[in-house]
């Protein structure tokens, strides 16, 4: 082990804050940690408490557009000066792009953006490089977030990688573009501004895009692709601590998760492969004021950076990367065995091997088909049944549970208690399943010996997870290698077990080691499974309130129950009775459905250890309604409050009595988004909403919105050209009534996309010094077209009010409230 420099600035470092007497615990361990990375453990620390300390960075803010970017351009600044000798130059481009574009997330909307901010660093050889990786980080966050996971930590890591790879004494074989991107919570929009439109992005081959869905742990490769397995092969090869799952990518990839990230816009709009990295811990503070750099343990920066450097140095080195189209067919599977390897193989080969496991299967049961007695088909088809109702009375009985649950008010009661949805759900799942095979065993197969019933539920098991690995390989979906561990594994341990199966006298050895044969592919499993509940129980709290939360993680946990009890069937009937396990699933269940029906399971928490914190959104808001004449039909002002999750403001309501029932609004379907300002397109989640009176607000800058011309086409249609002035967030609703129909607009390529059930939705957002803005609708006039815009204040003075400082007070401590000004105006032509 060598001990450079820098690690002797570390000690001095240490040295010092001791003699201050202000050295954290923590702070051995960073320099321990620091003598086995490349990187300067210190410095990343240094770099996100820097982006952090300015405090939240909306695009259009002071913080983002120049504070953030001025330290940015500092630190590159500093390398590029300390890397001038060596053999690399560092060329920098602060990108300000204008833009449109139309993108199907959250049912889908357009989006323009004018001005936005973009940090491009090009690394090369001094003698320069015509192909280029891609390194992507944004460092604008949530109005009302630090945004340290999301995504000012991977902006710290990517300084130091730059300033580790700038200093390397061997020249580089290709170039890296550290792009620092300033506005990827508005929706993906500077990545797009500068794949689209810097002349850097035409020299792109492929990418490593860092992002976060949590607040610290390990960082999950979660996305590849399209296609070009190399990628997944070199981050195989390269990664010192990898992790990955090809599950991930499938499902994030359906639109069952609600996000997205700046891969789907290099993906799409670049047409380069890339990969896809993100924090998945602890999403329960995910866009909050939580989301603090002390919540971001070393070991979770250490990891990170060593990977994204290892990975960076190996791809610039390749050869496959100045021609990549040259290896770009093909998928590839790819697998983490419990963080420590990861299995990758192409698809085609998962492919064929998965098939030479259905036949393996089918040649097991075919031979025992082709028993003389000619039982065996009929038994394992009537068994097939039993498990197949088994589990659909197991998942109707357990989804009964969660809607009496939620019926009662007690929705989301394992929020901060996870494990109390294992003892409810998981002991009714267990033990339902046990009783249905318990009575088939009593009533159906009575004169059965159990050891034949065994070995026949066995053969039961086998078969259903055969079935679906040939389901699954047909669909072309690389996650059927869990199907395929889930058959294979088995299905040896089964034979080469069969002597001792047949040994009643061996029972005990039969079973440990029937367990020890299973241990694999079930260690996968679980760890998958812990990996859908780490990401999926922290979204049931920002997943509206039209979704019921209980539901849903009843039915996560049932699934969980069937797939990890499938090759343990058969011991319920190697068992001479269940009747005391069953006893004890049942008075677990009533115990906890009592404790669960009194309200004895809060679900949030103001504990900074582990904060569950209930979100709400609440606008201080004025809405002004104008006729088809100009004149004002309509102006009222107030608090616009909205729940972002299942139990609305049952909870908040004894601590602001003032938010009950009387205030509760409901959408004006003949308005353009049902009159309020929404800031983004997610009414279909979030239908429960409270309006309270309030005084009128009055921002500095007022919404400024005026028809400029209205002209008629050569083709009959009517061009309305409006300009806009406003704050840097504004939103822009289109709803054309009564026979009208939009025919064009001056937004992405000119034809509106994206009818949100007869609704348009454009998302504006703008830096610092951006013009009025302008745009233009083309309209088929047999009616009326109903055009409405909202302004968002997210920073700055006209940020608050005191009518909204006040009732922001009376929220309790387990509430996260993100709270601004707003303005809406509706027109119609």
């Amino acid at each position: 082990m060598q001990i450079n420099n820098n690690l002797k600035n570390h000690y001095v470092f240490i040295n010092t804050i001791l003699k201050l007497k202000i050295l954290q615990y923590y702070t051995v361990s960073i320099f321990l940690s620091s003598l086995q990375s490349d990187l300067c453990v210190f410095c990343n620390r240094k770099h996100l408490e820097h982006i952090t300390g300015v405090g939240p960075r909306p695009v259009g803010s002071v913080e983002n557009e120049v504070l953030t970017v001025n330290y940015l351009l500092q630190q590159v600044e500093l390398v590029r000066a300390e890397s001038a000798a060596g053999p690399h130059a560092i060329t920098v481009d602060v990108q300000r792009p204008t833009g449109s574009f139309s993108i199907d997330f959250l049912g889908g909307f357009t989006s323009y953006y004018d001005r936005v901010t973009n940090i491009a660093v090009r690394l090369e050889p001094k003698t320069g490089a015509q192909h280029f990786m891609l390194a992507n980080c944004h460092f604008d966050s949530v109005a009302n977030s630090p945004g340290a996971s999301d995504d000012a930590v991977s902006c710290a890591v990517m300084l130091e990688v730059l300033h580790s790879m700038a200093n390397l004494s061997t020249p580089l074989r290709h170039g890296v573009i550290f792009l620092f991107n300033g506005a990827e919570e508005n929706i993906l929009q500077a990545s797009h501004g500068f794949i689209t439109q810097h002349p850097w992005a035409k020299q792109v081959r492929a990418f490593l895009n860092l992002e976060a869905a949590g607040v610290g742990g390990k960082e999950v490769v979660f996305q590849t692709g399209p296609e070009n397995p190399w990628l997944v092969q070199a981050y195989v090869h390269a990664a010192k601590h990898p992790f990955a799952s090809v599950v991930g990518q499938e499902v994030f990839q359906s639109g069952i998760i609600p996000s997205d990230t700046d891969f789907r816009i290099y993906r799409d709009f670049g047409n380069i492969p890339g990969i896809d990295l993100a924090f998945i811990e602890n999403g329960f503070i995910y866009h909050t004021k939580y989301d603090t750099p002390d919540r971001i343990h070393t070991d979770s920066i250490q990891r990170a950076g060593d990977n994204i450097l290892a990975v960076l140095k190996h791809l610039v080195m390749s050869e496959k990367l100045a021609d990549s189209s040259e290896y770009r067919h093909g998928n590839m599977v790819f697998f983490d065995l419990l963080g420590v390897v990861v299995v990758a193989y192409p698809a085609r080969v998962g492919t064929i091997l998965n098939y030479i496991v259905t036949m393996a299967t089918f040649l097991y049961l075919a031979k025992k088909c082709s028993l003389p007695s000619g039982r065996y088909v009929r038994e394992l088809a009537y068994a097939s049944c039993v498990a197949l109702l088994s589990w659909f009375v197991t998942l109707l009985s357990v989804l009964i549970v969660a809607l009496l649950v939620t019926l009662i008010g007690r929705s989301m009661f394992w929020y901060s208690h996870f494990y109390t949805s294992v003892c409810l759900y998981g002991s009714a799942a267990v033990g339902k399943m046990l009783l249905v095979h318990t009575l088939a065993k009593n009533l159906y197969y009575g004169v059965m010996r159990r050891l034949e019933l065994g070995e026949l539920f066995f053969d039961v098991s086998l078969l259903l997870w055969c079935c679906v690995l040939v389901y699954l390989t047909q669909r072309g979906l690389c996650s059927a290698y869990v199907p395929m561990l889930m058959v294979a594994f088995p299905l040896a341990t089964k034979l080469l077990l069969s002597g001792h199966f047949r040994n009643r006298g061996a029972s005990l050895c039969y079973a440990v080691l029937y367990l020890l044969g299973l241990a694999l592919p079930y260690a996968h499993l679980m760890f998958l499974i812990w990996v859908v509940f780490e990401i999926f129980t922290p979204i049931m709290g920002r997943s509206g309130t039209e979704i019921p939360p209980d539901v849903v993680l009843a039915s996560l946990v049932t699934v969980a129950t069937i797939l990890l009890s499938s090759f343990f069937m058969h011991f319920i009937y190697l068992a001479r009775s269940t009747k005391r396990v069953l006893a004890a699933l049942g008075t677990v269940f009533t115990v906890m459905f009592i404790l669960v029906s009194c309200g004895l399971f809060f679900p949030y928490s103001a504990d900074l250890a582990s904060p569950r914190p209930k979100r709400v959104i609440i606008q201080h808001t004025t809405r002004t309604f104008h006729a088809v004449d100009g004149s004002v039909e309509r102006m009222d002002s107030g608090l616009w409050i909205n729940s972002l999750d299942y139990t609305g403001m049952s909870h908040v309501t004894p601590h602001v009595p003032e938010i009950n029932d009387t205030i509760r609004t409901r959408c004006a379907d003949d308005l353009p988004f049902c009159g309020f300002p929404w800031f983004l397109p997610v009414k279909f989640l979030v239908k429960k909403n409270w309006y309270l009176p309030a005084p009128a607000v009055s921002p500095k800058s007022p919404l400024e919105f005026r028809l400029l011309s209205k002209q008629l086409t050569e083709w009959g249609a009517v061009k309305l050209s409006f300009e806009a002035k406003g704050p840097s967030h504004m939103s822009l609703y289109l709803l054309p009534q009564a026979g009208a129909s939009l025919t064009g607009w001056s937004f992405g390529d000119g034809t509106p996309q994206f009818d949100l059930n007869g609704e348009y939705f454009i998302f504006y957002s703008h830096g610092l010094d951006a013009p009025t803005w302008n745009f233009w609708l083309e309209v088929q006039v047999d009616g009326i077209i109903s055009v409405a815009i909202s302004s968002h204040y997210f920073f700055g003075d006209d940020r608050r009010t005191p009518e909204l400082d006040s009732l922001l007070r009376k929220f309790p401590d387990w509430a996260f409230t993100s709270s601004w000004v707003s303005m809406y105006q509706m027109y119609r032509y």
